[in-house]
């Protein structure tokens, strides 16, 4: 089955909504310039009142958050952290304050990266991803928890507009990238564009391991269409019974 994340979340009526649908996780902004950005009581509140089973995701961008701190604050079950060419974000407060040893089991650590900012560049993005997957198999035998920096997320953003840009990336050109991935153990994660209609086509063309959509099921930004998101989900799951089209570990 193909992971589905709803994101862009401000309100417990949207994050039920995509529940009911089926979706796998849910996404918070905490991202300032975002029109989707909410505090860590709005995510709070909002994750208290969500089922256990669902992924709840905060997502990043820029190296004033400390992700690891929100984590526990706003009872999330991961991070979506944005690499940029500076370096990903939150990586250093993070690391100061945070041993391995008391992070959630199995809390998922999700490195997105937006395609314009690296200029199309699928070989750096191809090399950055093997990276990660050489030093995850270093690590093995360790105290890592389940999720720790293997899922990885491509974007169609900017520097200046990391996410949320209703607007796709080649997934042509990205075959390569997301093969590698899977042969490197690592979950590739779509995003970028994606709604209802086209959604198919990004599955049949990458075999991702997950999907990710914002604008492409909102009524406005931060506000969720309902008959979208359920549309979203639908096409998603028609496709899951169409193996072997799925590339999911």
């Amino acid at each position: 089955m193909t992971w589905v994340k709803i994101c862009g979340m401000t309100n417990l009526e949207d994050a039920l909504v995509a529940v009911d649908a089926g979706a796998d996780a849910v996404g918070f902004v905490f991202y300032e310039k975002s029109p989707r950005c909410v505090t860590v009581e709005q995510a709070r509140e909002i994750c208290e009142k969500l089922p256990e089973n669902v992924e709840k995701i905060g997502v990043f961008v820029g190296a004033d958050s400390d992700p690891i701190a929100v984590l526990f604050r706003a009872r999330l079950t991961g991070t979506q952290s944005y690499l940029t060419l500076e370096g990903l974000a939150g990586t250093q407060s993070a690391s100061k304050a945070t041993a391995l040893s008391i992070l959630p089991a199995r809390a998922r650590f999700m490195i997105a990266m937006s395609m314009a900012a690296f200029d199309d560049d699928l070989q750096q993005v191809q090399q950055i991803a093997e990276g990660f997957a050489k030093a995850r198999k270093k690590a093995e035998g360790r105290s890592i928890p389940e999720g720790f920096f293997d899922t990885f997320l491509l974007d169609s953003g900017t520097s200046r507009q990391p996410g949320g840009t209703g607007k796709t990336f080649d997934w042509y050109r990205a075959r390569d990238v997301s093969d590698a991935m899977r042969n490197n153990g690592l979950k590739m994660v779509v995003a970028g564009g994606l709604n209802p209609e086209n959604v198919g086509d990004a599955l049949g063309i990458l075999r991702p391991w997950g999907v990710d959509v914002v604008s492409g099921v909102e009524a406005s930004p931060g506000k969720k269409d309902p008959e979208k998101v359920r549309a979203f989900v639908r096409a998603v799951r028609e496709m899951d019974g169409r193996a072997p089209l799925k590339g999911s570990q």
